[in-house]
């Protein structure tokens, strides 16, 4: 049984001050550890303030993207010795967004996401397809790529610590969700190539989320999917009582 884990995105929104308030709201309520992974991934800028905050508490702190090298002079970057330093505990790479619009490649993903290891960060690799993709017929073999290209070079026992987050590229931020049968097709598909990749045990143990659009509203149903073991949530997660109603789902599915 793959525990849910329930990782929130806040992207660019939020000032510290409401960051610190929505944590100081949840952090009491989180459920058990045992029963969901809970998770807020916030703008580097809060990073060190959240992670104080929230020690002792059984929310987890992550970021929402890295470099791959240790350190350089790579301007406005935050690299994953950074992160490990102040205690982050997880980081978001590949998402659809960064692709877009920061042209982040197959190939840099996958060196952040050995890099993530080397500093004993979990990442929480995303993939997914465009409208155009699905619409002709390429949805598996596109994110099964990515899945490949992300995965390379990694153990077997690394492999089973990744999480990987199939969000369809046009049901983000569009009120638009996958039905809960098309995200579990996909997530089952993700879990054959990780098998493919590294073996039935590792596919067995990783997991995997659905993203785009969850919201409480449709959450249970998501998590009742033999392959959807949680979610990355956006806008449903910036509030403390709607965040707090996912991670209800997550202990309870």
């Amino acid at each position: 049984m793959r525990k849910p884990i329930i990782a929130g995105n806040w992207k660019m929104f939020k000032h510290l001050s409401d960051a610190v308030e929505f944590v100081e709201a949840v952090k009491s309520s989180i459920p058990n550890k045992e029963k969901v992974d809970s998770v807020i991934c916030a703008p580097a800028l809060f990073l060190p303030t959240l992670v104080e905050q929230a020690k002792g508490s059984n929310l987890a702190i992550g970021a929402q993207t890295m470099h791959f090298e240790k350190e350089g002079a790579f301007t406005g970057e935050v690299s994953p010795s950074q992160l490990s330093d102040i205690a982050v505990s997880y980081v978001v790479l590949g998402h659809s967004e960064r692709r877009e619009y920061y042209n982040e490649t197959d190939a840099a993903v996958n060196k952040k996401t050995q890099a993530a290891f080397e500093y004993n960060l979990t990442p929480i690799v995303c993939v997914g397809e465009t409208l155009e993709e699905r619409e002709a017929g390429n949805t598996v073999a596109k994110v099964a790529g990515q899945v490949r290209a992300a995965l390379e070079g990694l153990s077997t026992e690394q492999v089973k610590q990744t999480v990987i987050a199939y969000e369809p590229i046009w049901a983000i931020g569009t009120g638009k969700t996958a039905t809960a049968e098309d995200a579990n097709e996909v997530c089952g598909a993700v879990r054959a190539t990780v098998q493919e990749i590294a073996g039935p045990d590792a596919a067995a143990a990783i997991r995997i989320q659905y993203g785009g659009s969850v919201k409480p509203e449709n959450i249970v149903e998501l998590l009742s999917m033999e392959h959807i073991d949680g979610a990355l949530v956006g806008g449903a997660s910036l509030q403390s009582d709607s965040y707090l109603r996912l991670l209800e789902a997550g202990a309870n599915a």
